[in-house]
């Protein structure tokens, strides 16, 4: 074979892996890429952490149906104020309880993104339930935060202890969780938490958000967990 052959052949391989690398990832891609393809059996590993029945079978549901794509997730429980942050195989990497809405609701008010805050009404301060392909990005004030829908101004961010009437950082100490219902709907949880879980989870492609209803049936948020109850 010539050398000009195969330097053709090379520079044609590098543009397949190119392509290759660049289009995007189906979802049963996704699930090999997370360690094989949906199963049946297949279960999230909470790792011994306690979690309720709702966020459990969320995650069994994720796993076996593949519907992160192969990337990690995030279930937030919001009666439990809870959040699990999951490798792209289903592994624990960490749970903590966190800061999050003030009003009982799951959907977001409409335009409540492009209002300031002093302009949101308490009923509206909702953290809206359900599934979000989320990723970093900056806020206004330049912080970097986990964009979970940006028109909505909802993100995962650290606790911003927000004047001694507040008490935003002692609210995340064990008590009730009515107590962590304070946010205009962002959800807040420690920055330790944040830096050593949540980036190093979802840094680069970020990942996806499933946040549990509240109002609502679990099945009737995401299609497969607790289906006909």
């Amino acid at each position: 074979m010539s050398v000009l052959r195969r330097l053709v052949l090379t520079a044609l391989g590098v543009l397949c892996l190119e392509a290759l690398a660049a289009r995007p990832v189906s979802a049963s891609e996704g699930s090999l890429a997370a360690g094989g393809p949906p199963s049946a059996t297949r279960s999230a590993d909470f790792l011994g952490e306690f979690a309720s029945d709702d966020a459990r079978e969320t995650a069994d549901w994720v796993v076996r149906s593949g519907d992160n794509q192969g990337r990690p997730f995030i279930i937030v429980d919001k009666k439990a104020t809870k959040v699990f942050v999951f490798d792209g195989r289903a592994n624990l990497r960490g749970a903590t309880m966190a800061l999050l809405g003030l009003a009982v609701g799951d959907e977001s008010a409409p335009g409540v993104g492009d209002r300031p805050l002093s302009q949101i009404p308490p009923e509206e301060r909702t953290t809206a339930a359900g599934r979000f392909v989320a990723s970093f990005g900056l806020n206004l004030a330049g912080q970097d935060v986990l964009w979970i829908d940006y028109n909505a101004a909802l993100a995962l961010h650290r606790v911003l202890d927000a004047g001694a009437r507040q008490h935003r950082l002692e609210r995340l100490a064990p008590r009730s969780a009515l107590s962590r219902r304070i946010t205009f709907g962002c959800i807040n949880v420690p920055v330790e938490f944040y830096e050593d879980v949540v980036r190093t989870e979802f840094r680069g492609n970020g990942g996806v958000v499933y946040t549990l209803p509240e109002t609502r049936p679990v099945h009737e948020v995401f299609p497969g967990p607790l289906a006909g109850r």
